[in-house]
């Protein structure tokens, strides 16, 4: 990976064991190209400003523990810190809020040692029994946590040993938990917020971060303050202490022109959701395009298999032989982008490259379609006894790429007798209709640097959103996730992504690349090792 090189924290006690040589050995071995991780500074920060950015959607909520779009995860990442942080390069675990962490023998328990003085927005102290409250709390989220709930599957529950020291039990060995414990779905959130119910939580949240929340209205603006007196953050930014920006606005601009057209007109300071037609306007005034590859599952289509159609497995095969990858990147999405080559992105740990498996061969669809008895019928479209091969395929409004991406898809599914019907939806409904099933096809990704996000995704014993029956592949998911021996962990990471291949479960399209269009005045814009911004080393050279 291309990552620029913030230094290595000093090594402090226990915190190098099981789990740490796991995360390293994996993302080692599974790292691909990135791009660069934030904007280069030609000189001093210049403390104060306020740094306007616009999105093109809002999850309604902003409660870190229970978002996962990325627009959303810009302004809330910035609320919580996390009990550790990963380094983008080396996929290291390093401290943030803990300072040492130990695994036992079978990884099945951790045992944390948290930072002194460390305070939120509040007033309230940072200790083991907040972060108790906080792992409690995650397993009672509705839907909206399923990320959270992910990195805490099998909790047995929190054990306080001391005021900054606690130990986190498992049913089973859990070598994914301590990468989990650097996103920002396990930040902490002060007790007053814990106690809320989901729904609150969703309007206001107060966490240890160097941004406060000023004021959220749902689906226009997000604005956070900086917070005073900070001094915790993590050893992989720049400096220590309080945030240069004294303000952050994230506005909700749905509409790609809008937000190129206000970045370059200096309305705004940064944009996301850049589509390829904004790259050239973009560059050409003279904007820093930030980028870096998104580690977890690429985009791509996945099917409700409860669906007796999109359960055929020769019509998944089909789909997925009729997507000319490389037209899609170069008609839709930016230079920054390539095609999936396997069901991980390639900067994913333990990621398979299966490129050939992921061919575009219009012939070969078509003989998948012919003998499972499907026939062209008059306008081109196959038949079967009658019924027409069309299915919906069912997308979310927030990214620019998602709808001429997935209609170019339409017209190659087409050409081999495959109608797709697609069907918008807002983002905030994302997590209603994968809960209720009310979907055939989806199209959509989820990051994370981590390769347990298959077992998060495609595990029946989790929320099985696309209704997987139980099989070999339950087996092979639970037993990576309690593999301590890297080499092991990563023969079943592999396994697993060959079935799912191999069986057309999930269809991969496009990698993701988080692709931001920075004015030149802004510094300091980074990514973590999940492609997230973090801004607290961001400043502007003017205001």
């Amino acid at each position: 990976m291309s990552i620029v090189d913030h230094g290595r924290p000093p090594s402090r006690g226990p915190f190098r064991l099981v789990g740490v040589a796991l995360v390293v050995a994996l993302a080692l071995a599974g790292c691909g190209s990135g791009g660069s991780t934030g904007a280069a500074p030609t000189g001093p920060a210049r403390p104060g400003g306020t740094l306007r950015v616009a999105v093109s959607s809002d999850q309604g909520c902003v409660d870190p523990q229970q978002v996962g779009s990325n627009d959303s995860i810009y302004s809330a990442r910035q609320l919580v810190d996390s009990l550790t942080d990963q380094d983008p390069g080396t996929g290291r675990i390093t401290p943030w809020l803990a300072t040492a962490w130990e695994p036992n023998q079978d990884a099945s328990a951790y045992t944390f040692t948290l930072r002194e003085g460390v305070t939120f927005g509040d007033g309230t102290p940072l200790t083991a029994e907040v972060v108790r409250q906080n792992f409690d709390r995650i397993p009672e989220l509705g839907a909206r946590a399923t990320l959270a709930k992910g990195y805490l599957a099998g909790y047995r529950g929190t054990t306080v040993e001391g005021p900054t020291r606690f130990t986190v039990r498992f049913a089973a060995p859990n070598v994914q938990f301590l990468q989990g414990t650097s996103t920002h779905s396990l930040g902490i959130l002060a007790p007053a917020t814990v106690s809320r119910s989901d729904d609150e939580r969703c309007q206001r949240v107060v966490g240890t971060g160097p941004f406060v929340l000023g004021d959220y209205v749902k689906n226009l603006s997000i604005t956070l303050t900086r917070r005073a007196g900070y001094r915790w953050g993590s050893p992989l930014w720049a400096h220590q202490g309080e945030a240069y920006l004294e303000r952050l606005e994230f506005r909700i601009v749905p509409e790609s022109g809008v937000r190129t057209g206000s970045l370059v007109s200096g309305e705004v300071d940064a944009i996301g959701s850049i589509g390829q037609q904004d790259e050239q306007p973009l560059t050409t005034a003279g904007v820093q395009l930030l980028d870096r590859a998104n580690p977890g599952i690429p985009f791509g289509i996945s099917f409700n298999l409860a669906r007796p159609l999109v359960s055929e497995p020769a019509v998944r095969a089909a789909l997925s032989l009729s997507v000319d990858r490389p037209e899609l990147v170069s008609a839709v999405f930016t230079s920054k982008t390539r095609p999936a080559t396997g069901v991980l992105s390639s900067t994913t740990p333990a990621y398979a490259d299966a490129g050939a498996a992921l061919r575009f061969d219009p012939d070969q669809a078509g003989a998948t379609l012919d003998a499972a008895g499907w026939r062209p019928g008059p306008d081109g479209i196959r038949v079967r006894d009658g019924r027409r091969l069309g299915f919906a395929l069912t997308f979310f409004s927030n990214a620019a790429t998602n709808k001429p991406a997935l209609e170019l898809i339409q017209q190659q599914a087409r050409r081999v007798g495959i109608e797709l019907r697609l069907v918008e939806r807002p983002i905030a409904e994302n997590t209603q209709v994968q809960q209720g099933g009310d979907f055939e096809a989806i199209w959509g990704n989820i990051t994370r640097a981590d390769p347990d996000i298959l077992r998060g995704w495609y595990w029946t014993g989790g929320a099985n959103y696309y209704r997987f029956p139980p099989g070999e592949l339950d087996g092979v998911l639970t037993a990576q996730a309690g593999a301590a021996d890297p080499a092991r962990r990563a023969e079943l990471v592999a396994a697993a992504q060959r079935r799912l291949l191999r069986e057309h479960s999930v269809v991969p399209v496009v990698e993701l690349s988080t692709v931001l269009g920075v004015a030149p005045g802004v510094r300091g814009v980074r990514f973590d090792a999940s492609s997230r911004i973090t801004l607290s080393d961001a400043s502007k050279a003017e205001d």
